[in-house]
């Protein structure tokens, strides 16, 4: 079954962000483009490397109005204790998201009951809350930031221009297609 234009269940977690605690809810993401990033746990071995590929990224992502949500199955208190503790966790500025119960986790199907965790997914949430491109592998294999920036400028190109596709390896700025009859066994 796939995810793609599944809509996030209403939730609320606690977040860890700027040294301080707050709720995160569905309505929080609604509004803009969301990069909900999970991992297995803190404390870690890849997990450290991706998220700080991401704060180094981080205002790229801000730039073109997507916000990060890192989200494992620690608490928010860990998530801050980590952050304490590893310099490379100490550079996030966006939200890191507690999810305990692993209800984002279970929404999104990306949670191993036989582990207790969630598998390293990657969801592009569009302004309406809903999945747009989504992406879960291996937890032993880190992803990489810039590919993740550049799928959610594809998928944000491709929701302002319903008619135009974007082929691989596009870049911002870069020529689309627009199918048509015409192109059928052209490219």
């Amino acid at each position: 079954m796939t995810l793609l234009q599944h809509e996030l269940t209403d939730f609320t977690v606690q977040a860890f962000q700027d040294n301080d605690f707050h709720e995160v809810t569905k309505a929080d993401v609604l509004g803009h483009w969301s990069l909900f990033f999970f991992y297995p746990a803190d404390f870690t071995f890849v997990c450290p490397t991706e998220l700080e590929d991401l704060a180094d990224h981080y205002e790229e992502f801000k730039k073109i109005g997507c916000e990060i949500y890192s989200v494992s199955h620690d608490t928010h208190f860990v998530h801050k204790a980590w952050h304490d503790a590893n310099e490379k966790i100490a550079k996030i500025q966006y939200p890191m998201l507690a999810d305990p119960t692993a209800l984002l986790a279970r929404d999104l199907d990306t949670y191993n009951e036989e582990l207790g965790q969630a598998e390293r997914g990657d969801f592009i949430i569009n302004p309406e809350g809903k999945v747009v491109a989504y992406e879960v592998i291996s937890s032993n294999v880190g992803r990489n930031a810039e590919e993740l920036l550049r799928r959610v400028q594809a998928s944000q190109f491709v929701y302002e221009h319903g008619d135009q596709v974007c082929p691989a390896k596009w870049e911002p700025g870069e020529a689309t297609i627009a199918p048509s009859l015409d192109l059928v066994g052209q490219l």
